[in-house]
Formats: structure tokens, C-alpha cells, sequence
């Protein structure tokens, strides 16, 4: 079994306790494992104004964490955009939420899922326009063995249709033999979100090292063609390197086993182009970084021949997290979730999450600039699977 990275150690108070930003935001997008990366939108001139579904989920997930039931409403068809993390192509961005907390009575059960929050016409985010993404559901089989895991790990559009497509962890079974299997998974946008069955993505022999674990994948068009390509941990401190467009397959349409790297990998913060030379640039880690915090790292440059060319040191910018309102007993810890333009203003706004205990916790949407009241809070809660008593029976349900 590979080793996971748990959810990083955010902002930790005492339960009750305001903690104010003291520094503004920095401005930009962040590019790492629950932080969404760009900064795009179609629509900035006015933003939407919360819909009935979000300010039920506000009004009562700000006092204790535990959020009621919010109608679903069905996720906006889209057409296609260049927005980013906007899996249903309807040109506003979309959160993605890993871990949701634990329903009383599974709270030592596995996961339930990654949860997928929609941004529609009527609101930024919209609670009702949610949906659980699974193992059972979402995942491809290893041989006849249905993983257990089903992780968020970066999210672009691979196959170039408008849609952005969802890279996930998962984690097929090993006997220690030989290079071990590929965990990672596309699951790929459509007009309807993020539906059906993901596919393994094909890293072929010439792109991996040694027996190494595939991890930790970063987006960008690193080779400046315009197709956006992906960056993945190799043995030995190396990465493999897989040009895009993908395939629906989920192979590249090049490889190749590039000789620098680390053993973890991100896109730079503020611009994925460091140095505006047309080529996205990658960061390598010695340690695995804390979303928000500062970090040092080693610049990739990219090039024609994908991220080869060495930049220097990198430094990855602290920033002060606003607070989630979540009152409960103990101490809560803060992290940053995502930053991107939400509202469609053309600027980044801050998401953070606020956990108490297991099953508790609140996400907090602030717009650019006002970091002292959030627009929109829910609980996780949300997107776990509703139980027969929250939902209309099935026709084979009835007497």
C-alpha cells in the first residue's frame, strides 16, 4: 500500500475564537493538491447573487458546522469554456472537496468520496448543485479489483472539449512485484459534469523508473503547443512527462522520462508561466507543502522538451487564511481549499476549510477583498449519500 498524504495541518484556535487576517491575500491561483489552479471567466461584469440553496446552506452552517438538508437542483448543462475547474463547460468554476466528513455511525468507515460543488447561474457555488464522485461509482478496476480510494489530485482539460477533466488517486492492489500498477485515474467532464466510469492513465515503459509509486500529477502546457500535459513523479527523483492531448483511453500523445524532478511536484502559485516564455513551469519539493504556507522548491523551467530546463530556488508565498465561523466544542484547524475567481470578477476569491471535530466541519467561499465576511458557508455534509429517509422512494420502492 502506497503512503498517503493525510490533509495538511492548517490554522489551529480555540473553538470560538475570531482569528482576523492580518495580511490580504495574495493575490492569484495556487496549484497543488486541493488548491484550484488559473484565473479565468467569462462573465465579470456582474456577479451572481447567492441563490435560495446556498443562503439555506449559509444561514444554518455557519452556527454549528452541521448543514440540513438543501434541495439538489440539477447541475447547468454547459457547452464547453476555458474556465478552469468548470466540469460541466457552463463558464463558472467549481469546487472540488476530498474527505468529506464522516455521518455519526461511519465515522471508522472508509471514505464516502470526493464531493464536486458546482458553480451555477444564480451563485458562485451552489450547494444544491452537488455531487459525490466514488470508487463504486467513478473508478476504472485493477484487472477484476474495484479500488478503495478515490482521491482528487489536479484537475485540467486533457482532451482539449471544452470540459474539464478530473485526475484522480486510487489504490490498486500490489504483490511487490515489478513496477507497480498506474493509481491514477481521468475522469472526464461533459455538458452533464463529471459522470460515468474514469480510466487508468497510460504511463508507457519509456516513462517510468525503477519500481516506483506514479504520483502527484501537475498540469500545464509545458511544452507550450497548447494541449496541456501532465507532470508525474518517477523513481529516482526524476518525473514522466506526458504530452496532451489525451486520449479518452487515458494515454498521451508523447512520453518521456525526464532526468530531473523530486518526489513531489506542483504548479508555481500566482502564474503557471514563471518567466512569460510561453512554457508552463513545475516546482519540485523535498517535503510535501502545507496549502497557504510558505515552502521553498526548485524551479523547472518548461521548454519544447517539457519542464528539463533549471530555474533556481523557488518560494512558495505564506498568506493569512480568513476563519470559518464553525462553533464547537475544542479547537478548530483552518485550511485553504481553493483559490480562484468564483464570482466571475476576474479576481481570486479565498475558500477555506474550518474543521472541529470528525464530524464537523464548515467551508467558507470569500470574495477578493473582503476576507472579513464569507459569501457562502456549507458543511461537507452536504454531499454525503443521502439515506432513504431524505429521499423520495423509488418507483421499486413503493408498495
Amino acid at each position: 500500500m502506497r503512503t498517503r498524504i493525510t490533509h495538511p495541518q492548517g490554522t489551529t484556535t480555540a473553538a470560538g475564537t475570531a482569528t482576523t487576517a492580518t495580511a490580504a491575500l495574495a493575490a492569484g491561483c495556487a496549484g497543488l493538491l486541493l488548491v484550484l489552479t488559473g484565473c479565468h471567466s467569462s462573465s465579470a461584469a456582474n456577479p451572481p447573487a447567492a441563490s435560495a440553496t446556498a443562503t439555506a446552506a449559509s444561514a444554518t452552517g455557519a452556527k454549528n458546522g452541521d448543514t440540513p438538508p438543501v434541495p439538489r437542483v440539477p447541475v447547468p448543462r454547459g457547452d464547453g469554456s476555458r474556465v478552469p475547474y468548470d466540469f460541466n463547460g457552463d463558464g463558472r468554476r467549481d469546487l472540488v472537496i476530498d474527505s468529506p466528513v464522516k455521518a455519526p455511525g461511519e465515522r471508522h468507515g472508509d471514505e464516502a468520496g470526493t464531493g464536486i460543488v458546482y458553480g451555477t447561474e444564480d451563485a458562485p457555488l451552489d450547494p444544491g448543485a452537488r455531487q459525490l464522485l466514488s470508487a463504486r461509482e467513478n473508478a476504472a478496476k485493477s484487472g477484476n479489483t474495484l479500488p478503495a480510494a478515490f482521491e482528487a489530485e489536479a484537475a485540467c482539460d486533457l482532451d482539449r472539449d471544452g470540459f474539464t477533466d478530473l485526475v484522480v488517486s486510487t489504490d490498486p492492489p500490489y504483490n511487490g512485484v515489478g513496477a507497480p500498477p498506474v493509481p491514477l485515474q481521468i475522469l472526464f467532464g461533459s455538458p452533464q459534469g463529471l459522470t460515468g466510469k474514469a480510466v487508468t492513465v497510460r504511463i508507457p515503459g519509456q516513462a517510468r523508473s525503477g519500481n516506483a509509486w506514479p504520483e502527484h500529477p501537475v498540469c500545464g502546457d509545458f511544452d507550450g503547443d497548447g494541449s496541456t500535459d501532465l507532470a508525474i513523479t518517477a523513481g529516482d527523483d526524476r518525473l514522466s512527462f506526458l504530452r496532451g492531448p489525451f486520449t479518452r483511453a487515458g494515454g498521451p500523445a508523447g512520453a518521456a522520462l525526464l532526468p530531473d524532478g523530486g518526489p513531489y511536484l506542483y504548479a508555481p502559485e500566482l502564474k503557471a508561466d514563471t518567466d512569460g516564455d510561453g512554457y508552463d513551469d513545475l516546482v519540485a519539493t523535498a517535503r510535501p507543502r502545507t496549502p497557504g504556507k510558505a515552502a521553498e522548491g526548485t524551479l523547472l523551467l518548461g521548454s519544447a522538451d517539457g519542464p528539463v530546463a533549471p530555474g533556481g530556488p523557488y518560494t512558495f508565498p505564506a498568506a493569512a487564511l480568513p476563519e470559518a465561523s464553525l462553533r464547537t466544542k475544542g479547537t478548530t484547524r483552518t485550511t485553504l481549499l481553493a483559490r480562484g475567481d468564483f464570482d466571475g470578477d476576474t479576481k481570486a476569491d479565498t475558500v477555506v476549510r474550518t474543521y472541529g471535530s470528525e464530524g464537523e466541519d464548515l467551508i467558507a467561499l470569500y470574495a477578493a477583498g473582503n476576507e472579513d465576511a464569507p459569501t457562502l458557508t456549507f458543511s461537507t455534509t452536504l454531499v454525503l449519500p443521502e439515506r432513504p429517509s431524505e429521499r423520495p422512494p423509488s418507483a421499486r420502492e413503493l408498495p
